[in-house]
């Protein structure tokens, strides 16, 4: 096999394969990246490790066609580190020399063989904004669990019903859910043309979501009719998950109906706040946030260790409220919003609070943050809710509060 190549479409292609494979390869193969010169001035870069597949086709002069199967990690830390040159890669017995301006590497291939074939794509149901799917999916995978053993929490699940789609996420201490408009196609997500549902491994589809985006065009989401098998493609760039076999909470009938105090705080200084009083929280242990008319008190710390506390202005409206939070969860939550302030609303302190973005009297929502019609409708607080500014719909953030001690 020989073939050239540019540069920064052959590294951009390795890459984006490469971080589709295990960590720790059962088998040496499932470690590695697929070259495929077969077809005339395409090359195809593919991975698959039996759950996740990626592919990419990119332009190329081929010399001598075949197909060869090296590291995809080695593959990927050379070819992002190579001068601006095109690349000539040749394939003779065991090995493959890959040459690049003054550079020169050479590397050992596997039997191409013994490499699982891909799977095929299944049909495609619906085309996604790129940036709002994007956006969306990195808005709930910050709620979702890192447990293995628990993998209902370990995925999003992508709930579809018409022209809406809803992505959800929890790790039993946050909920995160975002609602946005999509394109259905002529495919329906389900045989019958009703609602579906599916759960797919959160971190496969937070990395599909920053790569594709980066592709540009729009992103063509594709279905089983099993609902076993979920696939992304964009910009010549295709991805393909087995979903998760589990069974998702039901986490509706977690969302609050109604609240007693509501707050609108600014969350630039909020963050720095929190970040500032939580440095003497021993490991993050919880940040006390009392909220009275005009103001909000962040403290943190004891007796025991260092104290810190904070004076933030704030709108608030209700009986006063101290209630408190692991800082991570609750910067993790601001950092989603995606807006200026953030609308929180409250029950009671030991009850989970609800933040959403909210708009500064005057200041206008963006088009993607306006997307979608709102996860949960919460009923009015207090009269004096009517002179803070409205939470803007499609996305919230459900987190539970710490324990205060008695």
């Amino acid at each position: 096999m020989k073939f050239r190549v540019e540069r920064d479409a052959f590294a951009d292609a390795v890459a984006f394969v490469a971080r589709s494979l295990p960590s720790r390869a059962p088998v040496p193969v499932l470690g590695g990246v697929l070259l495929d010169a077969s077809d005339e001035g395409t090359l195809t870069v593919s991975g698959f490790d039996y759950e996740v597949s990626a592919r990419v086709e990119v332009p190329a002069m081929i010399g001598d066609g075949g197909r060869a199967l090296v590291s995809g990690r080695l593959l990927a830390d050379i070819t992002k580190s190579l001068p601006p040159h095109p690349v000539d890669l040749t394939v003779d017995g065991p090995r493959a020399a890959l040459s690049c301006g003054n550079a020169r590497f050479s590397l050992p291939t596997m039997s191409a063989e013994d490499y699982p074939q891909l799977p095929e794509m299944p049909p495609v149901v619906g085309e996604l904004a790129p940036d709002v799917f994007a956006r969306a999916v990195s808005q709930v995978a910050v709620a979702a669990g890192r447990d293995d053993t628990l993998p209902m929490l370990t995925g999003i699940r992508v709930e579809i019903d018409g022209s809406a789609l809803t992505m959800a996420a929890t790790d039993r201490f946050r909920l995160a859910v975002r609602e946005f408009t999509w394109e259905p196609g002529e495919n329906p997500a389900s045989a019958d043309g009703e609602p579906t549902a599916i759960l797919a491994p959160a971190r496969t589809l937070s990395e599909a979501a920053k790569t594709l985006t980066s592709a540009g065009g729009t992103v063509e989401l594709a279905l089983g009719r099993g609902d076993s098998l979920l696939g992304l493609s964009g910009g010549g760039r295709r991805s393909t998950t087995r979903l998760l076999d589990a069974e998702f909470p039901r986490y509706r009938q977690l969302l609050p109906k109604e609240h007693t105090s509501a707050a609108v705080v600014e969350i630039g200084p909020l963050v720095d706040a929190i970040k500032r009083v939580s440095l003497v929280a021993e490991r993050g242990t919880q940040v006390r946030l009392e909220f009275d008319e005009g103001s909000l008190r962040l403290t943190a710390g004891g007796d025991d260790e260092g104290s810190a506390e904070e004076q933030l202005p704030c709108s608030f409206a209700g009986e006063p409220l101290t209630i408190a939070f692991n800082p991570g969860y609750l910067l993790d939550g601001l950092g989603a919003l995606g807006a200026d302030h953030a609308h929180l609303s409250f029950t009671t302190p030991s009850r989970p609070a609800l933040l959403r973005p909210a708009g500064a009297p005057g200041e206008g929502a963006s088009e993607d943050e306006t997307a979608g019609q709102g996860a949960t409708a919460v009923e009015p607080g207090p009269e004096t809710d009517a002179s803070l500014p409205e939470p803007r719909p499609g996305y919230l953030y459900l987190l539970m509060p710490v324990r205060l001690p008695g």
